[in-house]
């Protein structure tokens, strides 16, 4: 299990009997250490099933699994490989009923968390119901609930929104629901006031590794604990991060765990990983300088045996469309192939350019389809995670399974139809009670002496609504038809109306409403068949009913894994690139007031000296990390002048460019001039190859 490894990852994956911290540094292997240490532990008699490797994405997991399943085959399927909120579903799912939640609950997704706090607080502003909802998840990752949050608020805004968490947590356990930060919360209560849950967890499992440690948040750390048992000399974990990589304190995570790591156990091994696989030693040197002023947890210095490479370069513009132009020069430059940075590494999927926020990325794609260069933008929002197109799959869910209660909860407020959160509320009730689905206990003849006339009526209503859509998308066969029964029943139920009452700005109403035309041609194309598997190739497949089309709606999402192999340029956030890498990287808009962005005007946050500097550590971290995407070629752009709302005010290049200690004499580069002699060159040598 050590072959291809070197000293300090096969002594990563070689100790295994009590804690382990291993400090990975960018591009140093950290996923090989894990899988092998996969290996390792299966090879010492460690049953597969009792080893847990959790991540923090799905795509981290699944790279995760097929990598383990190369090294020890079938015995990888049997290992716990998932992210922290799939161990938390899995924990709830069978041990839930210890807190009064029943097997079958609902995850809500944001945007139902924000419909729920509008409705709990008492506003129709979208914009205030979403700041509540960023208080109260900042909150609960700090394992708050509402009553200890009102004690500590600090503010009259603090004590507002600790009360309508205090509704909208009434709310969640009516529904028997919970949210994407209760899946780790819970679970975690769950570990802390059952004995007999927190034995059997522990017992279950004989090794954790966490992936990417440096992330994790406080209640994640309390829950890792909680599952490797009291023994601290003896508890069985790998934690495997990297304390330059922490770029997620805006959403709780925070570096107190990687402190705390050694005090509470003390005998923690901490094992260095500081060969970096990915760039080359110009590049490792500038990100290697620019991290040195941050204080060190446990300090390393990564090095690579790659060779000296390219000098990082530095470009300049006058304005964000003339860095724009820069940075479009500088890809036909290296595409061209006669520049060394190129390396061979020439194809468009090599090239990433990063920025620090989303709204950069407009004046560039500008100028990469002036130059026809296909692109993609990385981070952005999967089609199939649109509210207004989980909207619908929320109805046809519920046509096919009239038991799925997440549906039956969206589909019956989404639009609204008169039936308020008292009579879900007490439909909630009755279901737990009766162990009934939602629709189930709609029907039932006990209900009438819970509800008024009025609301049971409106349920009634409702209930044989779904009945008649779900008999009549069962009949409904072919392309012409289904569009035709999906536009009556948008109609029928004034779905285009809920979305642009719903929303603030007529044109974001009107590109929901695009999606969602978009969406319904797309499931007549299948009734049709026209497009039969989940990848959206055409195919000529048989006719099929719209109930059947709607029974693959789960499959629906892997519609998004179309662009992954697409040849294109990526344009990335700094924070969605993390974890990636490509051989040749264009930072952009590195100026202060961008990066590092403002540090101290920015509402709600107490400026004093040490936030500020704080928040400058982690914006040096994020430069960073953007530095370490890069393996062959490095270039950062700043512009003199940027737009500030509707004005051009005068920019400075960031501190970290200084910070990074290039060469003078090599980083200036203007790409158009040499795009302009590449092209003098060919014509040159174009002239001199035509026959006499």
């Amino acid at each position: 299990m050590s072959a291809g490894l070197n000293l300090a990852q096969q002594e990563a994956v070689n100790f295994l009997h009590g804690p382990c911290l291993v400090l990975a540094g960018a591009g140093s292997g950290k996923t090989r250490v894990i899988t092998h240490k996969i290996g390792r532990l299966i090879q010492t008699g460690l049953e597969p099933q009792r080893i847990a490797a959790i991540t923090f994405t799905n795509k981290a997991a699944a790279e995760m699994r097929e990598r383990a399943r190369g090294l020890i085959g079938k015995a990888a399927n049997e290992v716990l490989i998932c992210t922290f909120h799939a161990l938390g579903v899995r924990m709830l799912r069978q041990d839930g009923q210890a807190m009064g939640l029943k097997p079958q609950f609902s995850i809500m997704d944001s945007a139902d968390v924000t419909g729920i706090l509008k409705d709990a607080g008492g506003t129709t502003d979208i914009a205030t119901a979403r700041q509540w909802q960023w208080t109260i998840s900042l909150w609960k990752n700090m394992g708050l609930n509402s009553a200890q949050a009102l004690a500590l608020a600090k503010d009259d805004n603090e004590r507002t929104i600790a009360k309508i968490m205090a509704r909208y947590e009434e709310r969640l356990s009516a529904y028997q629901s919970v949210d994407f930060d209760d899946l780790i919360s819970l679970p975690l209560k769950l570990l802390q006031t059952h004995d007999e849950v927190r034995q059997k967890w522990q017992a279950l499992l004989g090794h954790v590794l966490v992936d990417e440690y440096q992330d994790t948040n406080a209640t994640q750390y309390d829950m890792l604990k909680c599952l490797v048992g009291p023994d601290s000399a003896n508890a069985r974990f790998t934690a495997v991060g990297d304390d330059d990589q922490s770029i997620y304190g805006w959403r709780g995570a925070t570096l107190d765990n990687l402190r705390k790591l050694p005090q509470d156990f003390p005998n923690l091994k901490v094992i260095k990983l500081e060969q970096n696989y990915r760039s080359t030693s110009a590049i490792l040197r500038a990100a290697n300088n620019v991290i040195q002023p941050n204080p060190k947890l446990f300090p390393k210095t990564l090095f690579s045996e790659l060779g000296e490479g390219e000098p990082v370069r530095v470009v300049d513009a006058d304005t964000e469309e003339h860095e724009a132009e820069r940075v479009v020069a500088r890809i036909q430059s290296l595409r061209a192939g006669t520049d060394a940075g190129a390396s061979g590494h020439r194809e468009l999927q090599d090239f990433a350019i990063l920025y620090r926020a989303n709204h950069q990325a407009r004046v560039i794609e500008i100028a990469m389809r002036k130059a026809q260069i296909p692109y993609k933008v990385s981070g952005g929002q999967s089609f199939f995670d649109r509210a207004e197109i989980r909207d619908l799959c929320a109805w046809l869910r519920l046509w096919v399974n009239n038991d799925d209660d997440p549906a039956f909860l969206r589909a019956v407020t989404t639009p609204k139809r008169g039936i308020g959160h008292q009579t879900l509320a007490t439909l909630g009730e009755f279901a737990s009670k009766y162990k009934l689905s939602l629709f189930e206990a709609l029907f039932s003849n006990s209900l009438p002496s819970m509800l008024s006339t009025r609301a049971l009526s409106s349920l009634h209503e409702f209930g044989r609504y779904v009945n008649d859509l779900e008999f009549r998308a069962r009949l409904t066969t072919g392309a012409d038809d289904a569009r035709a029964f999906l536009t009556d029943w948008l109609k029928d139920i004034g779905y285009e109306k809920h979305l642009y009452d719903a929303e603030e700005s007529e044109k974001a109403a009107a590109s929901k409403w695009a999606n969602v035309m978009e969406f319904c041609d797309w499931m007549a194309q299948r009734c049709g068949g026209q497009i039969d598997d989940t990848a959206g190739v055409t195919t000529s497949q048989e006719v099929k009913n719209l109930l059947e089309v709607a029974q693959t709606i789960a499959l629906l999402s892997t519609l998004t894994e179309r662009e992954k192999d697409q040849n294109v340029v990526t344009l990335s956030t700094l924070h969605a690139a993390k974890g990636l890498e490509w051989p040749h990287v264009m930072l952009i808009g590195v100026t202060e007031g961008m990066l590092p962005f403002r540090l101290d005007d920015e509402p709600g946050n107490e400026h004093t000296n040490e936030n500020i500097a704080l928040r400058l550590q982690e914006e040096r971290r994020l430069m960073y990390v953007g530095i370490t995407r890069a393996q062959r070629s490095l270039a950062v752009s700043w512009t003199r002048k940027r737009k500030k709302g509707r004005e051009m005010i005068a920019a400075q290049p960031s501190r970290f460019i200084e910070e990074m200690g290039l060469d003078k004499d090599t980083i200036k580069e203007d790409p158009r001039e040499k795009l302009k002699a590449l092209r003098a060159e060919f014509a040159q040598r174009a002239s001199e190859a035509k026959p006499v």
